[in-house]
């Protein structure tokens, strides 16, 4: 059973999660998790290592469906449609809820058809200026416009990796999406580049619905607004980012955020 801090402010949920559960084969990796993910708010997913969260969030974009011994079952839907039903178009699905992974993994190609090639997909750019407009935006909002403006036709590998996180989050708001799914993203980062994907995600905030997995629980509280905490495939605690880390309901909750494991 969950603990939900009952002090939270009524928001529209953009995804809501009810009673999801993972399996792999015969083995159950997620066991009923339900959470309404708003966009007023950043969400960050807590927890030791392997206690389920990086794949609680694969189901909210159907990543799981690339693993064929995957299978997820309750109901998870998106501005109230079921993104698991059989008419789902799951590459439209992908393009509305963007990912961005723990290492940067940016396309064997420039700089600006890394940022080109969703919209191009998808039919977002009637022609070459409304491309470039796109391009220039993307990398505008992803803070590494002033960066790169004069060497677009590189290859995006020859960025540093800060660079590249960052080309990779321009690269998913590039096609417009509604959500924004963040595995880890610094965990490959200095510290310097880490601030600035930070310092991104708080600008982001609001525009998108932002969900982040970290290890990091300074992170979490740096970022996020909200925190839900898994353990065991479980998510044991949801509620309002600064209660969950000063205020804990849940003596495993209270457990992790001190340090006795983890």
């Amino acid at each position: 059973m969950t603990v939900v801090h009952d002090n939270l402010e009524k928001t529209e949920a953009k995804m809501s999660a009810e009673a999801v559960s993972v399996f792999y084969g015969d083995k159950k990796a997620i066991n009923e998790v339900s959470i309404d993910i708003p966009t007023e708010y950043v969400t960050a997913f807590i927890g030791p290592s392997g206690c389920g969260k990086s794949t609680f969030l694969r189901t909210l974009n159907r990543m799981n469906d690339t693993i064929p011994s995957a299978r997820v079952e309750g109901c998870i839907k998106l501005d109230g449609d079921d993104i698991y039903a059989s008419g789902m178009d799951v590459v439209q699905l992908r393009a509305r809820v963007g990912m961005v992974f723990q290492k940067p993994n940016p396309f064997p190609k420039s700089i600006y058809e890394n940022i080109a090639y969703g919209p191009k997909i998808h039919g977002l750019a009637e022609g070459k200026d409304e491309l470039d407009a796109i391009v220039e935006r993307s990398l505008k909002r992803a803070g590494l416009w002033e960066e790169v403006k004069d060497r677009l036709q590189d290859s995006g590998t020859a960025l540093s990796g800060g660079q590249q996180q960052r080309l990779c989050i321009a690269r998913a708001i590039a096609v417009d999406p509604e959500v924004i799914l963040m595995d880890e993203p610094c965990s490959a980062l200095d510290p310097i580049a880490t601030a600035k994907i930070e310092e991104l995600i708080a600008e982001l905030n609001g525009r998108y619905a932002i969900v982040i997995v970290t290890h990091s629980m300074q992170q979490a509280a740096r970022v996020s607004q909200r925190t839900a905490f898994f353990h065991l495939g479980k998510m044991v605690e949801y509620g309002r980012t600064s209660d969950i880390f000063t205020n804990p309901l849940e003596q495993r909750t209270q457990d992790y955020i001190t340090g006795r494991y983890g």
